[in-house]
């Protein structure tokens, strides 16, 4: 293996996670993958990424371990006002400074929960403590005020790790700081990285493995990344930090994920397919209403999401049991009881009723098995029949068989929904 030149750690980050939640299986660290992002478009490399409970004496050596091996380590968590909050605490430890209230960070605090109409209690005064001679970062959205200190050459950063306060405190205040440090630097900087992000929905994750093999020339510096969940595959194609690599290629590699995963591919970048459905419904001057079984609400939730869904999104109707989807629908009782609530029929009735009682350009509707129990031999857990209604004889069903918990039923049942819709509305824009 290369062994790589002292300046290369100038450019090598650590994210430390801190909450014992996150051992425990009770939530786990999505901020690392924004951080590693974040400081990459910068040439910052995470090349470590630690998790580490609220215990004082874990947290010290788990400081002391990530100066020796990275010049940037990035802290979240553990500065909120509980007891088990010891973030301020362990790196005072470590570093030999002390902890006293500083009166920017009281006063930012104190203004936030003002606005929120409350007065700091005893604990949360102690977000207020900031070690001697580091640098306080504002919170722009909460209450707990992050800061920055050098120690051993390194730049240590501690922000909380409520994902929303952690963004914006990195986008606001954390990266422009690193990014200032860089340019006062005289250390000749790393390429910055470069990520291109697709999302695939429709393709098991080993089938889009299978169909972009070979997709990236051997000697070419960039990894290809898949990621699946409950909302699809996300493909990543992602350029080393000290390496170059021209924009034709990556365009010709973008070009080829693209024709390799064709009707597959729903979104680029940050979009999720919500808002993509959104923009075809208000490219197109249509609307939608929907009617939701086993999703419960889902599938109207996450298009009303999206900013100015007021345009195209009529109403939602929750249609749990089989009087409901007859009241509220008109679904015929006699056709639940010949074919069952979740049946190819009954969807098809259920995105016909909500279109018509709307008055809407296209109903959608959803009927499933999200479980764990309810199921049968011939109508097993993960069933689940989607339907759609654009008037006349412009009307269809799909039949999916997913597996996952409940929870992960309703998400790829609520995915597979507005996919369908995506594609109708592919269509009729081609036609």
């Amino acid at each position: 293996m290369p062994r790589r030149s002292p300046s290369d750690r100038s450019f090598v980050a650590e994210t430390i996670a801190i909450g014992s939640e996150l051992l425990i299986g009770v939530r786990s660290d999505s901020n690392s993958l924004f951080i590693t992002d974040a400081l990459g478009r910068l040439g910052i490399e995470v090349r470590f990424k630690s998790i580490v409970g609220d215990d004082q004496l874990d947290i010290v050596t788990m400081l002391k371990t990530a100066v020796r091996r990275a010049k940037v380590v990035v802290m979240t968590g553990g500065l909120g006002p509980t007891v088990d909050d010891c973030t301020r605490e362990a790196i005072a430890a470590a570093t030999g400074r002390r902890l006293s209230r500083r009166k920017e960070a009281l006063d930012s605090m104190t203004a936030r929960l003002t606005q929120w109409g409350r007065t700091p209690n005893e604990g949360q005064l102690r977000q207020a403590m900031i070690p001697s001679g580091a640098t306080v970062l504002p919170n722009p959205v909460g209450s707990a005020p992050g800061f920055s200190l050098l120690w051993k050459g390194a730049t240590l950063i501690s922000i909380p790790g409520v994902p929303r306060e952690m963004e914006a405190m990195m986008q606001e205040s954390v990266i422009p700081r690193l990014a200032a440090q860089l340019e006062q630097s005289n250390i000749a900087r790393p390429k910055p990285m470069t990520r291109l992000v697709f999302h695939a929905w429709g393709l098991p994750e080993a089938d889009i493995d299978a169909k972009l093999h070979g997709l990236i020339p051997k000697g070419v510096p960039i990894d290809l990344g898949l990621l699946a969940s409950p909302m699809g595959v996300l493909v990543s194609l992602t350029t080393k930090t000290h390496r170059s690599v021209g924009e034709a290629v990556l365009k010709s590699l973008a070009e080829g994920v693209r024709a390799r995963l064709r009707e597959w591919l729903f979104a680029e970048g940050c979009d999720t397919m919500e808002e993509v459905v959104g923009r075809l419904l208000m490219k197109q001057g249509l609307t939608v209403a929907v009617a939701e079984s086993c999703t419960g609400g889902l599938i109207g939730h996450r298009l009303t999401q999206v900013p100015g869904s007021s345009a195209y999104v009529d109403r939602g109707a929750i249609c749990y049991s089989n009087r409901a989807k007859t009241d509220m629908l008109g679904v015929p009782a006699e056709l639940m009881a010949n074919h069952g609530a979740v049946s190819e029929e009954v969807a098809a009735a259920m995105a016909r009723g909500i279109r018509e009682r709307a008055g809407v350009s296209v109903g959608l509707s959803v009927t499933g098995i999200a479980g764990p129990g309810g199921g049968t031999e011939t109508k097993p857990v993960g069933l689940v029949y989607v339907g759609l209604d654009g008037g006349g004889d412009d009307a269809m069903t799909k039949e999916f068989r997913f597996h996952g918990d409940r929870s992960m039923i309703k998400q790829r049942s609520s995915q597979a929904a507005l996919d369908l819709l995506r594609r109708w509305l592919i269509g009729k824009g081609s036609t």
